[in-house]
Order: C-alpha cells, then sequence, then structure tokens
C-alpha cells in the first residue's frame, strides 16, 4: 500500500505541475483545458471459467482504479486519437460461504487453496469482514473515435484499448469476533500463486465526464497449478468512470 501511496503521490505531482502551467494562461474562474484525462473508474470484477467453487459474491467484488492518458491526434479532422496512459487499478474479491485465499504448504510458498475461514480460526467466531484485495501499477493504451471532429472536448466518444498491470501488493484481510467479544484484524500478505502481470482489453463509450467500461483479461489469474483447484481463470471487470478534467 505505501508503494501505491507513493506512485499516486508521484503522479499528482506530475498532473498539479501540469494543471499549474494551464492556469497562466486560464482566466480567472475557467476550467483549465488539459490535454488528457484523469480517470477515475468505479466497478465490479468476477472470475470467468473458474470451477463452482470458486464463486465471489458480486456486490462485495468491487473494482476501483484511477488513470491519467494523455492525447495523441492521429492525423487532422480524423476523430482519431492515441490514448497512452498510466495509472492504478484495484480489485477486492470476496469469495461466497464465508472462504478466502491460504498459502498451500503442500506446493509451497507462491501458491494458494481455499478455506474456510472458521476452519482456520476457529467455529466459534462471527466473520464481519473477508476480503482479497489486488493492487497493479499499469499502463493503459487505447485508441478513440470522436463523432464531433471539430470539437473532442464535448464530442461522444467510443474507445478501444488494452493495458498491462504489474501487481505490487496481494493480500486478504479478514475481521471476526470471537466468543469472547474479541475483535480480531488479520491482514494476510503474501503472492498466492498470482500471476505477477496481467494484460487484457477493453472498452469505454461516454461523453467527456461520464463512461462507461468493460475489462476482458487475457492471461489467467493465478499461475498455472499455483491456485485453488488448479483454477484457469481469467477476470472480467465493468463499470462506471468518471472523468476529473
Amino acid at each position: 500500500m505505501k508503494r501505491i501511496v507513493f506512485v499516486l503521490f508521484l503522479q499528482f505531482l506530475v498532473i498539479d505541475f501540469i494543471w499549474a502551467q494551464e492556469r497562466e494562461r486560464t482566466p480567472i474562474g475557467g476550467r483549465p483545458d488539459l490535454k488528457g484525462d484523469l480517470f477515475i473508474d468505479f466497478g465490479f470484477n468476477t472470475l470467468n471459467n473458474k470451477p463452482e467453487d470458486l464463486r465471489t459474491r458480486f456486490i462485495q467484488s468491487r473494482t476501483f482504479n484511477m488513470y491519467y492518458q494523455t492525447e495523441i491526434n492521429i492525423g487532422e479532422a480524423t476523430g482519431l486519437t492515441f490514448n497512452p496512459g498510466i495509472g492504478i487499478g484495484t480489485d477486492k474479491m470476496a469469495f461466497t460461504e464465508d472462504r478466502t485465499l491460504f498459502n498451500n504448504p503442500v506446493i509451497g510458498p507462491e501458491s494458494s487453496r481455499l478455506l474456510e475461514i472458521t476452519e482456520v480460526y476457529g467455529d466459534n467466531i462471527s466473520i464481519t469482514k473477508n476480503n482479497v484485495s489486488l493492487n497493479y501499477l499499469e499502463i493503459p493504451l487505447e485508441f478513440r473515435y470522436h463523432f464531433k471532429k471539430n470539437n473532442y472536448s464535448r464530442s461522444m466518444r467510443v474507445a478501444l484499448g488494452g493495458k498491462v498491470g504489474y501487481l505490487m501488493n496481494a493480500h486478504t484481510k479478514i475481521e471476526y469476533t470471537d466468543q469472547n467479544g474479541l475483535t480480531r484484524r488479520i491482514k494476510d500478505r503474501q503472492s498466492f500463486g498470482l500471476n505477477p502481470l496481467r494484460y487484457g482489453v477493453y472498452t469505454r463509450m461516454g461523453f467527456p465526464g461520464f463512461n462507461i467500461w468493460g475489462y476482458y483479461g487475457l492471461n489467467e489469474v493465478f499461475q498455472r497449478d499455483r491456485g485453488p483447484f488448479n483454477t484457469q481463470a481469467t477476470q472480467f471487470n465493468f463499470g462506471v468512470s468518471f472523468a476529473l478534467f
């Protein structure tokens, strides 16, 4: 998490510097016309091609992303731009039936199995929080088509692209109350046999300030034969996004 905060801090320093330069040329009270977008994505994630035992809870399995993407015009009045960027992608996965990931000692350190929390911490507990957090440093690359070729900043747009992410941090978070009323919070940080890289394709559609989006992962979430049930599951995320500028 410290690394994520540090990367975000650097990202906002760069954005603030650009904004400061634009403010010098923008009338008081005007909105700076920055070349690019700062997207905030909200959504949900699920697993494709998964065994029945690896089901997740929909509402609790949430996604939050933050990307800054610049804009490179492709020809005059074509409506096309190329938009590379950088940002942070975070997913919370919540497995059903109060289960979560634990290391698999049979395979070794970089592995995981899915167990009921009561099987590890005892039957007489009341579980109040249970999720797996994945945090990525990501590079999105997309092509956009703007329907208003003479005014991209006010145009409906459709984007198609891909992104690659590096797993900076993965951990489980459990909170429960035991039979004596003692509340315990446990955060277990390890690799869980997850793939250190993820990559996939995505699409985005909407207006400059609001979009809907979907992402389809092209590689497996876990390394081969290191995840629970030897799963070969991939990821599907979707949601809405807002452009801060």
